[in-house]
């Protein structure tokens, strides 16, 4: 990383709205017409859409699941992936429905399942025969089921039985591979069908999870405005465009959602919606998935065996106000000064082992840099953060208003609460930045040397 990066198509411009624009529609009204393919993207100030058939938030579902899938046409034998709990919650009465309109088979995964690369080889046998996949649970399977479909061609579409992540929209699912968590290309669902009744039902946990998987749209928003500045990487406005005019609501409503209250359930269940159609819109997990993510990946990978597993929406939700902290902090000072890398091919081996160090290095080695390089981006630095402090502080909402919701929802707040050590803790927002090549906030402050502060 040494040379001047071109600025990205659009430049500077791209991350600000124009002054004067007309008014955005709702985020009911933008879903709709992401439907319709009508909706005007501000970036391109042209019509656009997603290859989604089919999103359905309604109060219930129920006895409506056969006709919403047979309207989409994919086939009539169905494969109906779930759990053990998640078949109990709403994967029984789907496969009931899904009789009357064709051949079901269920797939139920047994114990806990993980969403890794031989899990979804298992999916795969087991789903051979179907012409589509029916997931029913909520993370895990739902990556399962859409690693799995795409792997072998295959339509798919899901009955969320929790609000508790944001992948229900997204072509992509975290697999782990090799020990290693990553973020791989996958198939759009096509159809989403969310019953209410089911997600107001779901676990306090999952629920709180979900708020904590939307607090992040601030963090990721700017650490890649940081990668826009910097290092000219395109950057889009649409994904956050969706997400405007619900944020305040959700934020100031969130311990609604633990009281049934249907309406701040809708907030929550679209606003994960549109965070999982931003991603598909920019084909990529940027508006959704930066430092705070990094930081959880790590957690999956590295955290004790035993320990009692803390939900991704959790684990990302304490990581967002550790970036945010980080952000606002470095952002409230002058451009820093960027130093060498300090880290080896070596020192990733010592820590992650062997086979993972060398695979993280391989992910990292891009952002590595040498004196010149330092030098370099630090000329860039001091010269792009004028532009870099006007639009992350017009885009980002403070660390204390995010605490501030998660705590009106009683959900997690520091490592404790997800069942972490301070010192594990503190060692993840170190190696985070390691896990891929996207920059962010963590590898500035590294550069600066000022990262360690920030797992305190």
């Amino acid at each position: 990383m040494t040379g001047a990066a071109a600025p990205a198509e659009g430049g500077e411009h791209s991350a600000r709205a124009d002054a004067g624009a007309p008014q955005p529609p709702s985020a009911e009204q933008a879903l709709d017409q992401l439907l319709r393919g009508a909706w005007i993207d501000p970036d391109s100030g042209r019509a656009t859409g997603v290859a989604i058939q089919a999103i359905a938030i309604e109060p219930t579902l129920d006895g409506e699941e056969a006709d919403r899938v047979a309207a989409l046409a994919l086939g009539r034998r169905f494969a109906v992936v779930s759990d053990a709990t998640t078949r109990r919650v709403l994967g029984e009465r789907v496969e009931r429905a899904l009789r009357a309109v064709g051949a079901v088979e269920p797939v139920v995964l047994p114990g806990a399942p993980h969403a890794d690369a031989a899990t979804v080889a298992r999916v795969r046998a087991w789903c051979a025969a179907a012409d589509a996949l029916v997931a029913v649970g909520s993370g895990t399977i739902n990556d399962l089921a859409k690693a799995a479909a795409a792997a072998d061609g295959k339509p798919y579409v899901v009955f969320p039985t929790a609000p508790s992540m944001n992948g229900y929209t997204s072509a992509n699912a975290a697999i782990t591979v090799d020990g290693h968590k990553k973020t791989l290309p996958a198939v759009l669902a096509r159809g989403v069908f969310v019953d209410l009744e089911v997600l107001a039902a779901a676990p306090p946990r999952m629920i709180r999870a979900g708020l904590g998987d939307s607090l992040c749209r601030s963090t990721a928003q700017v650490d890649w405005l940081l990668s826009h500045h910097l290092l000219g990487t395109p950057y889009r406005r649409a994904p956050f465009a969706l997400l405007a005019g619900d944020e305040a609501a959700l934020l100031d409503g969130a311990g609604a959602l633990l009281a049934g209250d249907r309406d701040a359930m809708r907030l929550l269940a679209r606003t994960l919606l549109l965070s999982g159609l931003g991603m598909t819109l920019c084909g990529g997990s940027q508006p959704a998935s930066q430092g705070e993510h990094l930081i959880s990946h790590y957690v999956d990978m590295r955290a004790a065996a035993g320990r009692e597993p803390s939900l991704h929406g959790e684990q990302v939700a304490v990581a967002t106000l550790t970036m945010a902290r980080l952000q606002e902090s470095m952002l409230a000072g002058a451009a820093p000064v960027l130093a060498p890398t300090r880290a080896t091919a070596a020192d990733l081996e010592r820590h992650f082992g062997a086979a993972l160090g060398a695979s993280c290095w391989r992910e990292f080695e891009g952002k590595r840099l040498d004196g010149a390089g330092a030098a370099a981006m630090t000329a860039r630095l001091a010269k792009a953060w004028p532009a870099l402090r006007r639009d992350a502080d017009a885009a980002r909402v403070p660390a204390a208003r995010l605490e501030a919701a998660m705590r009106r929802a009683g959900g997690p707040l520091r490592a404790a609460d997800i069942g972490v050590g301070a010192d594990f803790y503190a060692a993840a927002v170190r190696h985070a930045r390691f896990l891929r090549d996207r920059y962010t906030f963590l590898d500035l402050a590294d550069d600066a040397g000022v990262l360690e502060a920030a797992g305190a």
